[in-house]
């Protein structure tokens, strides 16, 4: 199915039941994301808001809100695109199987992107920031952000499309210190494709032009957020997926257009201009701060005919970018194990934000007539999982051995801990890294991109039964006394609220020398809490605070702990701190008032009756 446009794909969505349409005026400051959470907690369609308060457009949101409406979207590439994605990944494949891939090439060149010389659909007029869709997600983000924005720049040393970069960073429209309808704020690190291209154009000191394309076929957001092979570009691919070649011209000052979008926003980045931007609720689950980002000056801003303004929400996990990045996982399969000698499988845990959470299988193949029962190459594999481009942001690593059970799911989160805790050795098997850099989102750190890791690692034969339930007099003293099992030899312990490091680091350090010497079988990870009860509700909770609200170089303290050699461990089980500290960001919590009118578009004769 080749979409030329947003509208063809949402009418296709409504003819087969999977778009509705809220036909009354709804308020983009933060109505329009109530509706859109309530309806994807319900695994809901997705929806197209026909009367955007204060805006002359429409909007769309929930496109790829579950798997089956992503697949259905893109019924007749899907599996082509996985083959071009698996080549790209794996040249030898073609080589080894030429009949099977003998196909590739004509797939991939029958995409490449086409320069229109007249007639596009988005020079049909222009608007003003002020009246595009205004949309505010949560209560205390800085001001209305785009959120499915397909950022476009060139490198200035090797202009063109086909080394550009299409990626999707957050962008705020206004608020803060941002002049109306003449600047926004962009949101990315220096290491993303755009960063790359800033920094060139910086040290020519040159202007960096920058093109943000909203709406067009879906193909076109989908590419902007794929983690593509080298050498395929966002443009080629978005034109495979999407059966229509990526359709772009350049305008009368330079700036390249998404001929098919529905709306381009044109502007520059000077050197060294940068503006307050954020606050905004982020997918840790959490407010990312008010920094410095680079300020794009605004030039122009296209539509076409009819436009219809794309949105998402993103907040705490599961998301609509939780669908993505199933969609993700779905076609580049084993692209990034390829790229790894020795991993089989890496997944990145959505219910903990993603980027805090790591969980990866690789092959023990060191030194196999020694029979060795301990991690060797699978403590390799994890160091290039840690140097691995988004990997690199991961805060805790928990690696297993694939020949110790070659049926695990990295998926089941249960399932993969339980394994790693029967195995792992705390006095050998866990590594820091301290005084490195961790995700900017992240504020468990000492600061700004500040912070630490850890890898677990486990290998070998079960060691030890856990816990399933605790039994009666079970040993904990004042002050952490509520405890309750969050999962198979892990206890949620309910401790009082965090002051400093200093102080409490102390009290901890008490505790553990207390409890020392008592009888803690089958417990092997102690997780400290704000509430025991919320963090052992379910797995999503558990991993969540566990591993959000927790520096590992910080917060990690052991029962009979010690170090050798420089080498941190402890012979008890592991005490986590998964306190709110002072120094984080605070969490997203919904406006009750506006929950309460979505509440009535689920009644009787809502339009939303049935589905929430």
């Amino acid at each position: 199915m080749g979409y030329r446009s947003l509208a063809e794909c949402i009418n296709d969505l409504e003819r087969h039941g999977h778009l509705v349409r809220i036909k009354q005026e709804v308020d983009p400051y933060l109505e329009m994301a109530a509706i859109h959470m309530r309806v994807y907690d319900a695994q809901g369609p997705a929806l197209l808001f026909e009367r955007v308060k204060g805006s002359p457009f429409p909007a769309v949101s929930n496109l790829f809100g579950t798997l089956d409406r992503s697949r259905f979207m893109f019924r007749d590439t899907l599996d082509k695109i996985k083959v071009l994605v698996d080549v790209k990944s794996n040249p030898m494949a073609a080589l080894k199987h030429p009949l099977r891939y003998g196909h590739v090439a004509a797939t991939a060149l029958s995409a490449l992107p086409w320069k229109k010389k007249s007639g596009a659909p988005i020079l049909h007029g222009t608007t003003h920031i002020s009246r595009l869709p205004q949309v505010v997600n949560w209560p205390m983000d800085g001001g209305p952000f785009i959120t499915m924005p397909q950022v476009y720049t060139e490198d200035v040393s090797k202009p063109g499309v086909m080394q550009a970069n299409l990626g999707m960073y957050r962008i705020q429209m206004a608020g803060n210190d941002y002049q109306p309808d003449t600047e926004v704020g962009l949101h990315y690190q220096l290491h993303r494709g755009i960063g790359v291209h800033q920094t060139k154009a910086n040290a020519l000191g040159q202007p960096l032009k920058v093109s943000i394309f909203v709406g067009g076929p879906p193909a076109h957001a989908l590419a902007a957020v794929m983690p593509l092979p080298e050498g395929l570009s966002e443009l080629t691919f978005a034109g495979a997926l999407g059966n229509r070649r990526f359709r772009y011209f350049y305008d009368d000052e330079g700036f390249c257009i998404s001929a098919d979008a529905d709306f381009v926003i044109t502007g520059t980045v000077y050197p060294g201009e940068n503006k307050p931007e954020g606050p905004f609720g982020d997918h840790l689950g959490y407010y990312s701060l008010v920094h410095p980002f680079p300020l794009m000056r605004v030039h122009k801003v296209y539509h076409r005919r009819n436009p219809i303004w794309s949105f998402t929400v993103v907040g705490r996990p599961p998301q609509e970018d939780t669908s993505f990045g199933a969609l993700i996982h779905e076609i580049t399969g084993a692209a990034i194990p390829q790229e790894i000698n020795g991993l089989h499988a890496v997944h990145a845990v959505d219910a903990a934000g993603v980027h805090p959470l790591l969980f990866a299988i690789g092959s023990e193949r060191y030194t196999p007539y020694l029979q060795v029962d301990r991690p060797q190459e699978i403590l390799t594999i994890a160091n290039q999982i840690l140097g691995k481009n988004q990997l690199s942001l991961a805060k805790y690593l928990f690696i297993s051995a694939y020949q110790d059970n070659p049926r695990l799911d990295i998926h089941d989160v249960e399932a993969f801990l339980t394994h790693i805790l029967e195995r792992i050795d705390f006095t050998r098997d866990l590594h820091f890294h301290t005084q490195t850099t961790i995700d900017t989102l992240d504020y468990t750190g000492d600061g700004l991109n500040a912070g630490s890791k850890v890898v677990f690692a486990a290998a070998g034969s079960k060691k030890r039964a856990l816990a399933t339930e605790l039994r009666d007099g079970f040993p904990l003293p004042r002050p952490f006394q509520h405890g309750k099992l969050a999962l198979p030899g892990v206890l949620a312990v309910e401790a009082p609220g965090f002051t400093d490091y200093a102080r409490e680091t102390e009290a901890i350090g008490t505790w553990c020398r207390e409890v020392q010497g008592m009888d803690m079988t089958g417990i092997q990870l102690i997780v400290l809490c704000d509430d025991a009860g919320f963090t052992a509700a379910n797995i999503h909770n558990f991993v969540w605070v566990t591993f959000t609200r927790s520096n590992p170089s910080h917060d990690i303290h052991g029962i009979d702990s010690f170090t050798l050699h420089k080498h941190w461990g402890c012979r008890g089980p592991l005490l986590i701190d998964a306190r709110k500290k002072p120094h984080h960001a605070p969490e997203l919590v919904k406006d009750p008032d506006v929950e309460k009118r979505v509440d009535t578009l689920g009644t009787t004769g809502g339009p939303l009756y049935g589905i929430i």
